[in-house]
Order: C-alpha cells, then sequence, then structure tokens
C-alpha cells in the first residue's frame, strides 16, 4: 500500500514538473548560442560537484546539498530555461554516476520536482519585477520573493510525500523539517546571491571560486555531522555493554508508542532479568558479574542483530527489548527462544545457579491504544516480570496471563490488602470508605455484564475500590466541610486523583490500577481533570467508572449536594451522556440499574 501511494504521488509530480519544463525550455533549446550552451555545461559540472558532496544535518541526519544555489543564480542570470537545462544535463550524469544504486522512478521524482520549483521561482522573480543580469539592490523584495517560494515548495512538495506514503502528520512533519534545515537553506539562498555577483563579474573565475567555497562548506557540514554523531553514540551507549541506555529507551518507546498509536502498528515491550545473579556476584566477585552481565548483552545483540528490535540495559542486570512489529504472542516466542539459547550458552561459574545453567525471567507487554503514558507500558512489562520471579524464575510471562486460581487467590489478596489502606478513611472520612465498597460492589456487577476477561476485571474493580485514596491527603476540615467549597478548597481536592496515583505507583502491585484512580474525573467532553482527555483518549473502563462514581455519589447523602433518588439520578446521567459520560457505557449502566430494581421489587413482592 505504501509503495502504491508513492508511485502514485510520484507519477503526479512527475507530469507536472516534466510538463513544466517542456513548457519552459522548448523555445530555448533551439535558439540557445554555444556560449550559451558552454555556461549550461559549467553550471551542470557545478551542479553535479555540489550535489556528490551532499552533506547530513543534525540531529535527523536529512541530506541536503547546496546545488539550489546554482539553479538559483541560473534564474537571476539567464532565466528559467537556462536554469532548467542545466538540471536536466546535471541530472543525466547524476542517472549514471547512481545507476544501480538509484531508482530511476526517484531520479525522474527529483527531476520533476526540482522543475516546479525553479519555475515556480522564476514566475515569482519576474511578477516581483526581477530583471536578469546583475544583482540590484533595488529589486531586492524579488530575489527574497523567489528564494522563498523555491523554498517552500521543497518543504510542501516533500512533505507531502511523507504524509501521503506514511500517513505522518502533515504539521509535525513539516515542523521537524523546518527545523532541521531552516539554517542549512538560508545559507544556500544567500549563497545563489554571491554566485550571482561572482558570476555576472567574474565568470568562469568566479564560479570557480564559489564552488572551493561551497565544497568547503559542505565538506565543514560533513564533519559537524560526524561528531554530531560520535557524541550522540556516546551519549546513548551504555559504556559497558556497548547497548543502548536507560536514556535512549525511554526516547525510543515514546516514540515507538507515538508511531504504534498513529498506524495502528503492533508494538510489545519486555523485560529481562538475570536470575540469581546477586549469588553469582557474591560468589565470584563484581568483576565476573559484570563479564555475566556483558555475555548476556553480546548475546542479546546478536540474536536481535537481523531485526528491528531495539535493546538497552535498563540497569543493573536489567535488559529491555523494545519490539516493533510485534504482537505479545510473537514476542513472547522470541524472548522464549532467547531464553533457551541462554540456558544452553557455556559460561564459567554457572553450574551455581539453582537452575545448573544461565537464565533470566522475563515480562512481556503489548502495547494498547489506551496506553497514553510510556511509564504504564513498563509498569506493565515490570509487573509480568515480578510474576514470572514468582512463578520460580527461568520463564516468560506475558501480562495478564495467569491461571484462574492463581488470579482468584492473588485477586482476594489484593482486595484484603487495599481494604486494609482504606481503614484509614474510618476515622478521618467514613463516608469515602463506604463509597468505595459501593462503587467496587456496582464494578463487581458491571465487569460481568461487560465480559471482561480476568485481567481487565482485576483491574477494573480494584481501580473502582482504590480509586479515591488520595482523599487521603486532604486535610480532615476539607474533607468533612458541610457547606459549599471555596474555589481554593475545590482545587486542593481535584488533586486527589495525582496524589492517589502517586500512592499506587509506589507499589508494584498496584501500579496498573493508576490510570482508574487519575482518570476518574476526566470527561467525555474533555472538559474533565486533570489532562482534559476525550472520548476514547479515556480508557474505556475509566469511563465507566466515571459514570458509577458519580451515580453513587448523586444517590447518597453528601454534604456539599442534594441526594437523588435513583430515578432521578438516571434522568441525570441521560441529561450528561454525551458531555460527561461515554453515551453508549451510560445507556448500559442504566439498563443494569433499572433491572436490579425492578429484581428488588419483584422480590420484595
Amino acid at each position: 500500500m505504501h509503495r502504491r501511494r508513492s508511485y502514485l504521488y510520484s507519477f503526479i509530480i512527475c507530469l507536472a514538473g516534466l510538463g513544466l519544463f517542456i513548457f519552459q525550455t522548448e523555445p530555448q533549446i533551439l535558439h540557445l548560442s554555444s556560449s550559451g550552451w558552454g555556461w549550461v555545461t559549467a553550471m551542470s559540472g557545478a551542479a553535479v560537484l555540489l550535489t556528490v558532496f551532499t552533506f547530513q544535518l543534525p540531529p535527523q541526519g536529512n541530506g541536503l546539498s547546496l546545488d539550489s544555489s546554482i539553479y538559483l543564480a541560473c534564474i537571476f542570470i539567464f532565466g528559467a530555461p537556462s536554469a532548467l537545462l542545466v538540471l536536466l544535463l546535471s541530472s543525466i550524469v547524476l542517472l549514471f554516476i547512481e545507476w544501480g544504486t538509484t531508482p530511476l522512478w526517484k531520479h525522474l521524482s527529483n527531476f520533476a520536482v526540482y522543475s516546479i520549483m525553479i519555475t515556480s521561482a522564476a514566475f515569482i522573480f519576474s511578477w516581483f519585477g526581477g530583471r536578469q543580469g546583475p544583482l540590484l539592490s533595488s529589486h531586492l523584495a524579488a530575489y527574497l520573493c523567489a528564494m522563498a517560494i523555491y523554498f517552500i515548495l521543497n518543504l510542501l512538495l516533500v512533505g507531502f510525500f511523507y504524509y501521503i506514503v506514511f500517513r505522518e502528520n502533515l504539521y509535525t512533519t513539516l515542523k521537524e523539517m523546518l527545523t532541521d534545515a531552516v539554517l542549512a537553506y538560508l545559507c544556500t539562498l544567500v549563497l545563489s546571491l554571491v554566485l550571482t555577483v561572482l558570476l555576472f563579474y567574474n565568470g568562469i573565475t568566479g564560479l570557480a571560486l564559489f564552488l572551493g567555497l561551497s565544497v568547503l562548506i559542505s565538506y565543514s557540514f560533513k564533519r559537524l555531522f560526524s561528531m554530531y554523531r560520535d557524541i550522540e553514540e556516546r551519549a546513548n551507549r551504555d559504556q559497558r555493554t556497548g547497548l543502548f541506555n536507560h536514556s535512549y529507551f525511554e526516547a525510543a518507546l515514546e516514540e515507538e508508542m507515538r508511531k504504534s498509536q498513529a498506524s495502528g502498528s503492533v508494538l510489545s515491550l519486555a523485560m529481562i532479568d538475570i536470575d540469581d545473579f546477586k549469588k553469582y556476584n557474591d560468589h565470584f566477585g563484581h568483576l565476573k558479574g559484570d563479564g555475566l552481565i556483558v555475555f548476556l548483552a553480546e548475546l542479546l545483540k546478536r540474536e536481535t542483530g537481523a531485526t528491528n528490535i531495539i535493546v538497552s540495559r535498563y540497569g543493573g542486570e536489567e535488559f529491555t527489548l523494545l519490539m516493533p512489529g510485534y504482537d505479545a504472542v510473537t514476542a513472547r516466542q522470541f524472548i522464549e527462544n532467547l531464553r533457551k539459547t541462554l540456558n544452553n550458552s557455556i559460561f564459567e561459574g554457572s553450574e551455581i545457579f539453582p537452575q545448573g545453567c544461565l537464565a533470566f525471567s522475563a515480562g512481556v507487554a503489548g502495547y494498547q491504544p489506551d496506553v497514553h503514558f510510556k511509564s504504564e507500558l513498563v509498569d506493565h512489562a515490570d509487573q509480568a516480570l515480578y510474576y514470572a520471579k514468582k512463578q520460580g524464575k527461568n520463564m516468560v510471562h506475558v501480562y495478564g496471563n495467569q491461571s484462574l486460581l492463581e488470579r482468584d487467590i492473588d485477586f482476594s489478596q489484593d482486595v484484603r490488602d487495599i481494604e486494609q489502606q482504606l481503614n484509614l478513611f474510618m476515622y478521618k472520612d467514613l463516608e469515602t470508605f463506604k463509597h468505595s465498597k459501593r462503587v467496587f460492589r456496582y464494578a463487581m456487577d458491571i465487569s460481568e455484564l461487560l465480559a471482561l476477561d480476568n485481567l481487565s476485571k482485576r483491574q477494573f474493580t480494584l481501580g473502582a475500590l482504590i480509586h479515591d485514596i488520595g482523599k487521603l491527603e486532604i486535610p480532615w476540615g476539607i474533607l468533612n466541610k458541610k457547606d459549599k467549597l471555596s474555589p481554593e478548597e475545590w482545587e486542593m481536592v481535584k488533586w486527589h486523583v495525582t496524589w492517589g496515583k502517586e500512592m499506587a505507583l509506589t507499589n508494584d502491585k498496584y501500579k496498573d490500577l493508576a490510570p482508574y484512580i487519575e482518570l476518574h474525573h476526566e470527561r467525555y467532553d474533555g472538559k474533565g481533570y486533570p489532562y482534559g482527555f476525550k472520548g476514547e483518549e479515556i480508557p474505556r473502563l475509566c469511563r465507566m467508572l466515571t459514570i458509577i462514581d458519580s451515580f453513587d455519589a448523586m444517590t447518597t447523602e453528601r454534604p456539599y449536594q442534594p441526594t437523588k433518588s435513583f430515578a432521578e439520578a438516571i434522568v441525570e446521567l441521560r441529561a450528561c451522556a454525551g458531555s460527561q459520560f461515554d453515551p453508549e457505557l451510560t445507556e448500559l449502566f442504566i439498563g443494569y440499574i433499572e433491572a436490579r430494581e425492578l429484581r428488588s421489587s419483584d422480590a420484595a413482592m
């Protein structure tokens, strides 16, 4: 699909560019003097030389050459037809130089893009009163506008290519290109004016001087980029293992999540931890322990060398594998093969390990669209790793894959642990304690109604139970105030979602509950807090928790609002559906409440 779009876009550009070329050069070719052809040939050679000396710009490494200064100077002195003939000759030479390395369609596309830029710049130059010949300060606006349209068209034509072919965000693409290339383009445009002066007054000598200056500038940029890459490489690499370091991993994870969200492609993250590393370190010393870390790093580099997997040293004996294009199943299989390879590897002292061989435990987490922050995906992989360790080590566990019995036991224990923490509300705010228990019971029923998988059920119900834990940080006087809260007090109350999230993140067992705590006051219309997420930017179960939380708040006595009956609360839910609440989930919850009330009425009769 990408290739088809690129060919279509290139075909359209080629038609436009070739059409403009023929229209502009047809009357000129037959009437060009021998002197004119001599200049065309000389300028073509200069353009080829500057194209060969293409350099890269930090930080992205986008390629840029100074050949545009040749074409612009041709426009200012000789006119568009001559500039287009210079483009034609230089393109033919480059076609032979790059034969077999660059596809023909790319040469044609490049030629067409330059034709459009040259023709448009020449038109603007004439339209603003520019005259071919020496550089005239009285016509400065014409030079500036011609150079501006040349630059803008280059930016737009390349930007649209990335937008159409790769579905990149057009604004972001153009912004990045502009940021990366603006100084180099300004340099090119100024050089075109310098060349105009040199050509008119010094002829071929001026062209030679200009080429010497341009080649030196290109070489300097090459050296600068090489130095930048060397410094970047050192900054992004772990010195001991040669793998990417933690900082690079964080940046790469954020970028890959952005790409997955934009394109819908799969992405997985694996975390690896050497089993019983402390025992080996204590027995053989830190020097041998470092050798073991390097040994595993070399294995990871070797086994992932033919893939696009990004391997990093996360810290100590932990490693991360960022796996674009791998879903959780294929990622697990890949890591499982790595584990077996390590088990079968010979390394001095491996007999002291409980497994009798080198081993690691690993956790795998697949990216989901409702994961907004990179820390969430890391937490998921970390929890899967924790579970793998808990199950006896030397195994790979996928986040959310537990046996039914283990889930039930863990869930019951988690409920007891959270309730112990909520008991602190007994002395501070008994109503918050009761509210949390009621919301938990609602969530249990709704999880059955939604037929949630076991992992989602655990997260949803425990998230409902702990969602107001951050209110423990709110002063007693504000929590129990009978009158309406002041704006300052209300702002403090709103902080409970952030405080609660931070409290959950202190315990590895409850990290995955953080979104329910933090996002249960977001609104469907984007007017909630703390982030103002809108619609499906809010995880589906967090949207449901918002409905349950609000319904219970409306139907129980609160010091700062009147209590509503179930019927009145249902009317309020429907009135706020589409603004505060998800309309579909609102109707589902209302159906559940009405059915429950009907069952209660029948039982009473």
